[in-house]
């Protein structure tokens, strides 16, 4: 038996291809956001809390902020780097 069809033999209808597609890259957005988001906050912690406490200091939280700043428009730059060239059919 074909583990992807109906045990009762009922014509389930299967989704169109547009819908998978949007499924699916709906699902890397969210993943890549979550990673996104993982990395600035594992680097720039890193990189700008050396000494943990209950509160952020100024220069820490001004440092976090300058950081992530940074980091998004370097992702931004590679992203668009990437993007273009990739060829295009038409």
């Amino acid at each position: 038996m074909d583990p992807f069809s109906s045990s009762s033999g009922a014509n389930v209808s299967q989704p169109s291809p547009e819908a998978v597609i949007e499924q699916v890259q709906r699902h890397l957005a969210e993943a890549y956001a979550e990673e996104l988001f993982n990395t600035v906050r594992d680097k720039c912690f890193m990189k700008c809390v050396t000494k943990p406490s209950s509160s952020l200091s100024g220069s820490e939280s001004s440092c976090i902020s300058r950081c992530v700043d940074r980091y998004m428009e370097a992702t931004g730059i590679i992203s668009r780097a990437v993007f273009n060239s990739i060829p295009r059919e038409y």
